[in-house]
């Protein structure tokens, strides 16, 4: 299997390039070059436990690995979550699912994917003797996720950009009270696309990039994507057969990447009738799906959903190089304009797949207390996003994002109990180790070379 840019400017890579790299060198995304079929007995079989489930999706893909080596990276990427079943699908209705995907050691679905590419930089180091430096944004969970894979490993420095101020108390804890001396958060003043802006600068940087051996943990790295596909396949074969002719995919998100997963799970085979985005008040997707019309808003508005406020969506990018039917030329064209006026409209964009909504930080208060007083069940602020709109008519399945007690705050404010976890309730008494820099991609590329391993 090889991978291509979005843009389509360069030759194409091989997994291992294609994972190194993170960002192709034109500035695009990596996608596979062909979507490969899964076996229709996966799909319509008996449910595999996740661990086997992972290695029969991801040899369809890393060719470069032997099938024993994918093995032994899928076991020490999902041996260490807790519930045994990895990616549980809960009932809580006749026709209603979540999907936990909390139960990794970060306690959100970013851990699908950061455990794989934390087991894949430890090969990569093994494998050509360099060390690297990752380099990320997160509006939350991806830098906690990231430093739970990473933190104490020999060979691989992190730096975390983030919004200061703009994410949970526990999400800040899970980055800076490691006590790992490789791990490096560094909280900005601005938004997360403000940190993303900085990451994608940085990359393009090619000098930079190959003197300090940058690699990527965003979801712009395309071994993220892959993983989080997986789960949509284990959900579909947990569900009863006569339930699962009309299937319904609800899925949180603001950058896109959650969702593009299960999108390309369903161009491979899982007969996923419809995927809803669910956005918060920062609602640049539910507005493109509605009219067709990509428009940045002039800022970002913190809401009780912090890792949806994302008003760049920069895994858009590889729907769009579907929707455009693979021509690089036109998905640099559109990218351009984005970048120049921060709005694009896409005639005739309608696709039959996707729908979405929209939550105030009312509805998100409204729907914490609609899931406790009828099913009993708590879910956080952005899951929360995913019960705005209900189709009784179908089979649907929530995604839920994260564990309630990484935002406990608000889900007291909603249902006057403050949910914990063992492992956010050691983090209380730990020092926090952060390093506040400017929001200037050259004050951070010199701290990263102060401190970043050669």
């Amino acid at each position: 299997m090889r991978f291509v840019s979005t843009r389509n400017e360069r030759e194409s890579a091989t997994f291992f390039e294609a994972f190194a790299n993170g960002l192709a060198p034109d500035g695009g995304l990596y996608v596979p070059e062909e979507l490969p079929d899964l076996n229709p007995d996966t799909v319509s079989g008996e449910a595999q436990p996740y661990p086997a489930l992972a290695v029969e999706f991801l040899e369809l893909f890393d060719t470069d690995h032997t099938p024993d080596q994918v093995f032994k990276l899928v076991d020490k990427s999902y041996s260490n979550f807790t519930d045994m079943a990895t990616a549980p699908l809960r009932q809580l209705d006749d026709k209603l699912y979540v999907l936990e995907l909390f139960h990794g050691p970060s306690l959100a679905f970013k851990d699908f994917g950061l455990q794989l590419v934390g087991s894949l930089f430890e090969d990569q180091i093994r494998r050509t003797g360099n060390s690297i430096n990752v380099l990320g944004a997160t509006s939350g969970d991806t830098g906690a996720a990231a430093v739970a894979g990473l933190a104490g490993k020999e060979g691989v420095n992190v730096f975390i950009l983030y919004p200061q101020g703009r994410i949970s108390d526990m999400q800040e804890r899970q980055m800076t009270c490691t006590g790992a001396s490789n791990i490096f958060p560094i909280p900005i003043q601005g938004t997360f696309d403000d940190c993303q802006r900085l990451v994608k600068t940085l990359f393009m940087d090619h000098e930079f990039r190959d003197q300090v051996r940058l690699s990527a943990i965003n979801s712009i790295n395309l071994a993220r994507m892959l993983a989080q596909s997986i789960y949509y396949v284990h959900a579909f074969t947990q569900i009863p057969a006569e339930k699962s002719e009309q299937v319904e995919f609800v899925v949180p998100t603001g950058n896109f990447g959650n969702v593009f997963a299960g999108w390309m799970a369903a161009r491979m085979g899982v007969p996923a009738s419809r995927f809803k985005v669910a956005t918060n008040r920062n609602d640049i997707l539910h507005r493109l799906f509605s009219t067709g019309i990509y428009e940045e808003q002039p800022s970002v508005s913190p809401s009780y959903a912090p890792s949806m406020d994302i008003q760049v969506a920069s895994n858009f990018e590889r729907f769009l190089y579907y929707h455009v039917d693979g021509n690089g030329a036109e998905v640099k064209r559109i990218m351009e304009r984005i970048r120049t006026t921060g709005r694009i409209e896409l005639p005739n964009f309608s696709p039959d797949t996707f729908c979405s909504t929209r939550s105030s930080d009312e509805d998100i208060i409204r729907n914490i207390q609609k899931v406790h007083q009828n099913y009993d069940y708590v879910v956080d602020p952005h899951t929360a996003c995913g019960f705005q709109e209900i189709d009784p008519e179908a089979t649907t399945v929530v995604l839920a994002t994260a564990h309630p007690a990484k935002f406990s705050s608000t889900i007291h404010k909603a249902i006057g109990i403050h949910p914990k976890h063992p492992t956010l309730e050691r983090l209380r008494e730990k020092q926090q180790v952060r390093y506040e820099l400017d929001p200037d991609a050259d004050e951070i590329r010199a701290f990263m070379l102060l401190n970043g391993l050669m």
